[in-house]
């Protein structure tokens, strides 16, 4: 027998999905975190998996990791000590960004500080021009007195950014080679290295997210190297990455800005595997844990991927898969400000310590709290009886903030319920504004440890018609680390125009990037098996200041076919903006190749019997809904069969989660048991 683990951490619980290879067997568990301790869950877990499901370490052939401690260094501000190096007359890229606030609207909006303040900014002379060309050898004595006044400003590393190093990056690596001899104490990062890719704002501050975090990243890899072999593990860990693949962790210590968004971006990939499953093909993907909630759109089946994702104050320009993020989670508190107006979040209990139900020393009022306050929960174990519930705590805290605000416990409860509704609400609508998509033809897809409390209230706000509760949705992002493919993205900018002229460059450009690609895999990785490689383009009509990224056949630059890529650009263009000029030059900025080895999914194998009846409940529950105290039944997730239907109002509970159905929704579970939910027309 052999074993593959999936482990997805977030603020206040780290999940494990373990898949037996030779039978199918699925089992699960959940792990309160230790932010004290980080990678002591770790061994706890995996403890926990072998005494409860006989999953000895010595058996683990493959063990993915999707962490947070890379975006919690950047919103906590306790990453890397930087200094950055740029060209002469160019220290002031970062500060300048792209001349936009954060808020266009708000007077009083300040940009954020940024992670290398001006006076560990350093221009030195040397010039590569547009076209790659030198055009001044770089000046080292330069370069040395920076580094100087670096060490002296006790820095821990260095970013190299140089102008037009995307192009041509001699003088990057000139200055890579000087800082090692002068100063090897130092980690140095170059543009060049970690995206080497046009704009000089958005090359520099990626290499920056990534030095920030490097340290951090760095010691929380060898500790989880530390830890599983300590118990023995065959396995090396391998990394969920922000654009849904994984890579090792051998190459994690050098490119961590690309598992910035690890854990978001494995859930949505869990999540479409489970809806091909279902047969659903539009999902609006709600995961929910203990700090945030984070929102994702597939469509026709596929995950949306872009650039320009937000990490703490700052853009992330590698691919990603594309997830909104707001500070509406389980463990989200609720307060009343100087007016008192009830709000919920951003501040979260997280796991130490915790929401006030939980019996670890809460002293102020969660979303958790209020879902316990008007009785949806309690009637089971929770998180694999990893805590316990006490609804008279909760009961006490929002009690605590009814008093303030002059109303009932359970009516504050609630109200705390629908404003967390609510800003979940308005970023949804953001979200199908991007996308120009209509939410009657999705079905809302709730998971993680608080999404199914509060999708199917989501669902009825924006008149979703249908919600997919998986079958063990509190664990859906370890599942989503445990199915991903080894995927690289690769990117070389060009900026030619489409024509006839160009064609030598652009070929020259993809064979760099096959070779790049294919050396990843190969080597880095050490992946045997066939490889998939994708080809895309950035590309943007003459005099256009942005572009939109179109997939490219690989032929059409082989046999010369510039129509067919002009005619894909039009066609894109006219997608998104309901606009095109066939007649206006078109440009090539980037080739962009994705290269991907495929990994083996779980075959879960469907119920082999179906039946067609009304589920028995459990027993009934009294809870607060919709403004009034009614009686509604409980269901235990494990009792539910395949056929069995109820109606709403209901409960279900279950080990990693429960799910909180009110009136109006009519409920059947799948062949592969999963729940689905249909709102009534008019409920």
């Amino acid at each position: 027998m052999s074993w593959r683990i999936g482990v997805d951490i977030g603020g206040t619980f780290i999940d494990f999905c373990a898949l037996e290879t030779g039978s199918g067997r699925v089992e699960t568990i959940k792990v309160l975190t230790t932010p004290d301790a980080p990678g002591r869950e770790l061994l706890a877990g995996l403890d926990l998996l072998n005494e409860r499901h006989a999953v000895p370490p010595q058996e683990i052939v493959s063990f993915v990791h999707g962490t947070t401690v890379g975006i919690n260094t950047i919103i906590q501000r306790k990453g890397s000590r930087l200094g950055l190096i740029t060209t002469a007359g160019f220290e002031d890229v970062i500060e300048l960004a792209r001349l936009r606030m954060p808020d266009m609207y708000s007077l009083f909006c300040a940009r954020p500080e940024q992670l290398i303040p001006r006076d560990r900014v350093f221009g030195v002379g040397g010039r590569i021009l547009s076209d790659g060309s030198i055009a001044e050898p770089l000046d080292r004595d330069a370069l040395a007195e920076a580094v100087a006044k670096l060490r002296a400003r006790g820095v821990d590393g260095v970013i190299v950014s140089f102008l037009h190093a995307y192009r041509n990056h001699a003088h990057e690596a000139e200055a890579r080679a000087l800082i090692a001899e002068l100063a090897p104490e130092l980690f140095v990062f170059s543009t060049s290295e970690v995206w080497p890719v046009i704009r000089e704002y958005e090359r520099t501050t990626t290499a920056i997210l990534n030095g920030y975090v490097h340290p951090r990243v760095c010691g929380y890899l060898e500790a989880l190297e530390e830890a599983l072999s300590s118990r023995a593990v065959p396995a090396g860990p391998m990394l969920t990455k922000s654009n849904g693949g994984v890579m090792n962790a051998a190459t994690g210590k050098r490119a961590c800005v690309n598992m910035l968004l690890s854990g978001t971006a494995s859930g949505v990939i869990g999540a479409a595997y489970l809806a091909e499953q279902a047969g659903a093909r539009n999902i609006l993907t709600l995961d929910i844990g203990g700090t945030s909630a984070d929102l994702a759109l597939i469509i026709e089946g596929q995950p949306q991927f872009g650039t320009g994702e937000v990490v703490g104050d700052f853009p992330l320009y590698v691919p990603s898969v594309s997830v909104t993020s707001i500070g509406a989670g389980g463990g989200s508190i609720a307060w009343a400000d100087a007016f008192g107006v009830l709000k919920v979040g951003p501040e979260s209990a997280g796991s130490t310590p915790g929401p006030a139900c939980y019996g670890r020393g809460g002293a102020r009022a969660t979303v958790t709290d209020a879902m316990a306050t008007c009785g949806f929960l309690g009637h089971t174990a929770l998180a694999y009886d990893q805590i316990g519930m006490r609804r008279d705590l909760a009961q006490k805290v929002v009690g605590e903030v009814a008093a303030m605000l002059g109303r009932s416990a359970e009516a504050t409860a609630e109200a705390i319920i629908a404003i967390a509704v609510s800003e979940m609400f308005v970023e949804v609508n953001k979200l199908v504004a991007r996308y120009g998509v209509d939410l009657r033809d999705f079905a809302l897809m709730p998971f993680g440890g608080a999404g199914p409390m509060l999708g199917c209230f989501l669902a009825r706000e924006l008149g979703i018609p249908r919600v997919l509760v998986p079958r063990r949705p509190g664990v859906v992002s370890a599942l989503g680390g445990l199915i991903a493919d080894l995927k690289g993205d690769f990117i070389q900018s060009v900026f030619a125009a489409a024509e006839p002229a160009s064609l030598p460059q652009l070929r020259a450009a993809l064979a760099q990037l096959k070779r790049d690609g294919l050396a990843w895999i190969r080597e880095d990785q050490r992946f045997t098996g066939p490889v998939v490689e994708a080809l895309s383009a950035d590309m943007r009509y003459h005099g256009q200041s942005f572009e939109i990224e179109v997939q490219l056949a690989e032929g059409w630059l082989a046999e010369g076919d510039l129509a067919a890529i002009c005619a894909a650009f039009h066609r894109q263009h006219l997608a998104i903006y309901d606009f095109n000029d066939e007649a206006a030059e078109v440009q090539i900025v980037n080739l962009r190749l994705v290269v991907t080895g495929a990994t083996p999914r779980p075959e879960l194998a469907p119920a082999s019997e179906a039946v067609d009846e009304v589920a028995v409940p459990a027993r009934s529950i009294t809870v607060w809904l919709d403004g009034a105290e009614r009686e509604i039944a409980l269901f235990h997730r494990e009792a539910l069969r395949c056929g069995q239907h109820f109606s709403g109002p209901a409960v279900v509970a279950q080990e990693d989660t429960t799910i909180c159905i009110p009136a109006g929704f009519e409920a059947k579970v799948d062949a592969f048991l999963n729940l689905h939910l249909i709102l009534r027309e008019g409920a």
